[in-house]
């Protein structure tokens, strides 16, 4: 009662409300914008949360990681462009619904899903926090760097078809992380008597580079773009009577995105795909799926907001981040010397706690504000997106030159930015270079402290943890080989087949 007492009143301070706030309308408003997106957001706001409390920070990084999906929904229903990335399969019956006359139908159904998937992944973070607290104190220096080593292949698997670039990528931000001075003793890497990379690439500098600069880059390249304008009527607050009527998928496709969420490297777009297969699978009308299916619509929903809560756990138990958003949060925590891990569960179950509470408040002010002014978004997703690049472009240097008055840094930012938009035209995947930049130094650090007590190689994995987290490696490994080769025999048995229908015409 005392830990739940001092959370409240953590929460209460009114730095923190007013993040909240103003984390919880802006992820949405930012959401809405097709082209911004959640990512961009965060790592223009990065360098700003650094002079505020871990807690106030950390709440309006939250507000706008857990608020941007919701609004992301608005376009994606009404004019057929996700707002985010992960809002794409929203598009798939939330946009049919709107050219039926059922718009608003959509939107509060939309609306109310996203609402249950946040407030049942928080609900089993809370659940789940005293094993958590439980189960932290046995993860020492070697069951964390198998815990990142994992994390690292899982993102590197996760990018089916990209693998090897996938992989190169994530090796490359591992080796951005060791440029500068090495943590034992202080010798230079990688610096070539560069004075301006004695203090190694900063993590932040990096990720404005790859993420805003890059995507301000694409705005301004691309053809000029209006979104589209449309109208919506109707009571925004039938969806939540409505989804009770489909409560089964609600649960289990949130049920999905809490799954997901909690595997390193997996996220969103894994947690849809397989919330939306089951809803289709199960229902009694799979034919209308694709053609406004309101079961479609919830799964989608309910699965991408369900993840933001579960993510956290990763990161908060093991200090271990699961996706670029999280990575971009521990910093918060490693600027104000708050170490997420075992000890963090230890010693400041109270913080955690009020993470927790205050993702609930996030969730119950981003539905309050949907419902009340969805017609004031309307208007503001019509931005021009040249504008938007610009405004994206400008802000992004003023947050890099905050963080050390450093034009050096705006350099190698321009230069990340430029790199970003070339991996963005290939298609290539961004998020295993900032994983890799933030897991390599966790996994540098904790091995150097293992192997102090590691003689054998089988010392390494003598504890039950350790052993479970070395099998899982090796599953996971064994796993994906068996899918390459089944791949490659599938692809070898078409191509052949083709060669035998070629051979036959020509005979013919």
């Amino acid at each position: 009662m005392d830990i739940l007492l001092s959370s409240l009143s953590m929460l209460a301070q009114w730095q923190v409300l007013v993040a909240l706030v103003i984390g919880s309308v802006g992820g949405v408003i930012i959401g809405a914008i097709p082209g911004v997106g959640a990512a961009v957001a965060i790592a223009i706001l990065l360098p700003a949360t650094f002079a505020f409390e871990p807690i106030v920070g950390l709440t309006l990084l939250l507000g706008v990681y857990g608020s941007s999906m919701y609004g992301g929904a608005i376009p994606a229903v009404l004019i057929n462009t996700p707002g985010t990335a992960v809002n794409a399969l929203t598009t798939y019956d939330g946009y049919p619904m709107t050219k039926k006359g059922e718009g608003h139908r959509a939107l509060s159904l939309a609306y109310s899903a996203s609402f249950f998937g946040g407030i049942f992944s928080i609900v089993c973070l809370i659940v789940l926090s005293p094993l958590l607290a439980m189960i932290a104190p046995h993860f020492g220096s070697r069951e964390i760097f198998l815990a990142a080593l994992m994390g690292i292949i899982l993102v590197v698997v996760a990018h089916r078809g990209q693998v090897f670039a996938a992989g190169m990528l994530a090796s490359f931000g591992i080796l951005l992380s060791t440029i500068g001075l090495e943590p034992a003793k202080y010798t230079k890497r990688f610096t070539f008597d560069q004075s301006w990379l004695t203090s190694g690439v900063d993590l932040i500098v990096v990720v404005l580079g790859l993420f805003a600069i890059s995507q301000a880059l694409l705005l301004l390249v691309d053809r000029e773009h209006h979104p589209g304008s449309a109208r919506v009527g109707g009571n925004l607050f039938s969806g939540l009577r409505e989804l009770f009527a489909f409560k089964r998928v609600a649960f289990v496709s949130s049920g999905f995105g809490v799954l997901m969420g909690m595997i390193p490297g997996v996220g969103e777009f894994t947690a849809q795909f397989l919330s939306y297969t089951y809803a289709q699978k199960s229902s009694k009308t799979p034919d209308l799926f694709g053609k406004g299916a309101p079961e479609g619509l919830i799964a989608s929903e309910a699965a991408n907001n369900a993840v933001p809560g579960a993510a956290m756990i990763p990161l908060l138990a093991l200090g271990i981040p699961g996706e670029a958003l999280t990575a971009m949060m521990l910093s918060v925590f490693y600027v104000h010397n708050v170490v997420p891990g075992p000890q963090l569960f230890q010693g400041q179950l109270d913080f955690v706690i009020a993470l927790y509470l205050a993702l609930i408040v996030l969730n119950v002010i981003v539905l309050a504000f949907l419902l009340s002014s969805t017609g004031l978004l309307l208007k503001i997703i019509q931005i021009p997106t040249r504008f938007l690049g610009m405004m994206i472009l400008t802000l992004s240097f003023v947050g890099v030159y905050s963080l050390r008055n450093s034009v050096t840094d705006c350099a190698i930012a321009a230069g990340f930015g430029v790199f970003g938009l070339v991996l963005k035209r290939l298609n290539l995947p961004i998020v295993p270079i900032i994983l890799g930049m933030v897991l390599g130094g966790i996994m540098e650090v904790k091995l150097r402290t293992a192997m102090a007590r590691v003689n054998t190689p089988l010392d390494f994995i003598d504890r039950p943890i350790a052993a479970f987290l070395f099998v899982m490696i090796l599953l996971i490994l064994v796993l994906h080989v068996r899918a390459v080769i089944r791949e490659h025999k599938a692809r070898r048995a078409r191509e052949a087949g083709e060669t035998d229908t070629e051979f036959s015409t020509q005979q013919g």
